[in-house]
């Protein structure tokens, strides 16, 4: 047979047939006077079976191991390898069908966020959020927007249990409407200073607002990441914070005054961590001032317990998000 006629009969191209004569899959056969090869039916029973096994999901490094004459791997072992892989493929795909269906319903009852498909949990935020904006005159504040792009982009980064810690503790951080009105005043206040100096007056109190939105867990981290660089707290803590490449890139999406508002907030918020880190156990037992987060004490300052009040899907939060985002732990 001509190599047109035995790839009609194996169910394979031409192309395949001398691709495997290449990669040493298909042993050349004895060609005729005319210099054409002429293939037997022992080549044409290989190409099938080739065929079948690549059919199955083996690659051909895979079937020259089962074709193998002398110490190639058993057929038995390389089918149940690839029975596990197409098992664990089963399972990504079954979890991916969950989440198409979540979205699919939300898109059918017209709520998907535009910044969609993101998680259910970044999702419902997205829907507080909008619910929140709803009722507010003027259009929304740009740093909202750019607060929900840069919430996007960590539920695509910080998937799987870590992301959705992060996001379940920024909504129970605005769970009230007056939480979601604070994170609202602390957008609109930073609208203002997108034209200022970075030695506008309106910097400082904006930097104190957003500190007090800053949840424990946050500022606990701006601290030990200065820490960690040999950075004094709330001196060089910012610049130790700032090298992360997404830091960085956060910082660029602001002006001048509003990049120092958020440097100015962690400087704050590492303070505050870290003079809540010296507090005695018996004054934290009491519910004194800076209780550790997971308490149920009344302590003031972003490093109050998570049981208190808070803002917080606040741009500066959102920066936090090696540290698991913004969320819980607000001033109260």
């Amino acid at each position: 047979m001509r190599i047109g006629e035995v790839a009609r009969l194996a169910g394979v191209t031409t192309r395949a047939v001398r691709h495997y004569h290449h990669v040493g899959l298909l042993p050349e056969p004895p060609r005729l006077g005319n210099g054409y090869r002429a293939y037997g039916l022992r080549d044409a029973v290989l190409l099938v079976r080739v065929r079948r096994l690549t059919e199955l999901g083996l690659s051909l490094d895979e079937v020259r191991d089962v074709l193998a004459d002398d110490a190639g791997r058993d057929l038995a072992e390389v089918l149940e390898e690839l029975d596990t892989d197409l098992a664990r493929q089963e399972a990504e795909v079954r979890v991916r069908r969950e989440r198409l269906a979540v979205l699919l319903e939300q898109a059918r009852e017209g709520r998907l966020p535009a910044e969609g498909p993101v998680s259910p949990e970044l999702a419902a935020l997205f829907a507080d959020m909008a619910r929140a904006r709803g009722g507010r005159a003027g259009p929304e504040p740009r740093t909202a927007v750019l607060d929900r792009e840069l919430l996007t982009l960590m539920d695509g980064v910080h998937a799987g249990e870590e992301g959705t810690r992060m996001v379940a503790a920024m909504r129970g951080a605005v769970a009230s409407p007056e939480g979601m009105e604070r994170a609202y005043d602390l957008y609109a206040r930073l609208d203002e200073l997108a034209d200022a100096d970075e030695d506008d007056p309106g910097v400082a109190a904006a930097a104190e607002l957003l500190a007090g939105l800053l949840p424990g867990e946050v500022a606990a981290a701006v601290r030990d990441a200065g820490a960690d660089a040999g950075a004094d707290v709330g001196a060089d803590v910012v610049e130790a914070w700032g090298g992360d490449a997404f830091a960085g890139a956060f910082l660029a999406e602001f002006s001048p005054a509003q990049a120092e508002v958020v440097r100015r907030a962690l400087r704050l918020a590492a303070d505050r961590a870290g003079t809540a880190a010296t507090v005695g156990d018996g004054e934290r037992a009491e519910g004194g001032v800076g209780a550790a987060p997971g308490t149920e004490g009344e302590g003031t300052g972003p490093a109050g317990g998570s049981d208190a009040g808070g803002a917080g899907p606040g741009c500066g939060p959102t920066g936090g998000a090696d540290a698991g985002g913004a969320g819980a732990g607000g001033a109260s």
